[in-house]
């Protein structure tokens, strides 16, 4: 056991094989293999990205961004070089994963066009759409959100770290402008995970 749990990439191959197996089990449910089944693996993937990108988002801003200005100047070089890249690299694709995996859900589902209308597709009825009006925008603010990762946090975090080589006061204005956009994300994430949530509660 200690030799599973001490290699990373051996613990994540059983965790995945433990999950496939449940969610085969699953398949045996009164639904069997059918359309239900498949939206609840788009769902379990879906959540499990979100998982990856919203906590890492949550490590960026509530750890290292606030903890950087007390590390020493000597060990800064270690966390811009080795941790930051590798955290950017699971954040980014996890958002990408997460955004895609939830439109598929939600197209299976068949309240994608739905959603992306706040509820007035095909006119706004209130005890009926009001669902779609929250989940649409819980969509619409994660959405923002995929594209402030790939259009401006990791763009600029490539400079700042020194990935795209840039001048000083380059690679300091691309610091800035990461920072500041990755607190938009942490801002926009708390009412996103609201609505999402909710949702699934109260018109699910």
């Amino acid at each position: 056991m200690t030799g599973l749990l001490s290699n990373f990439r051996n613990t994540i191959i059983v965790s995945v094989l433990l999950a496939l197996v449940i969610a085969f089990g699953f398949g045996h449910s009164p639904h069997g293999f059918d359309e239900a089944y498949f939206q609840a693996v788009f769902r379990l993937l879906h959540v499990f990205f979100g998982i990856l990108w919203i906590g890492l988002l949550y490590y960026f801003n509530f750890v290292q961004i606030r903890v950087m200005p007390q590390i020493p100047a000597e060990l800064k070089p270690a966390v811009s070089k080795y941790i930051a890249p590798e955290a950017l690299f699971w954040f980014r694709w996890a958002a990408l994963a997460t955004w895609v995996m939830g439109v598929v859900l939600a197209f299976s589902r068949g309240y994608l066009a739905e959603a992306a209308t706040f509820g007035l597709w095909g006119g706004y009825e209130r005890g009926v759409d009001m669902g779609f009006t929250f989940i649409g925008l819980g969509m619409w603010l994660a959405t923002i959100m995929f594209i402030n990762v790939w259009g401006v946090i990791w763009p600029n975090q490539k400079r700042a770290l020194g990935i795209v080589e840039v001048d000083a006061d380059a690679k300091a204005k691309a610091a800035k402008m990461a920072m500041l956009f990755s607190r938009i994300n942490t801002l926009l994430s708390i009412p996103m995970l609201a609505t999402m949530t909710m949702y699934q509660t109260l018109f699910n």
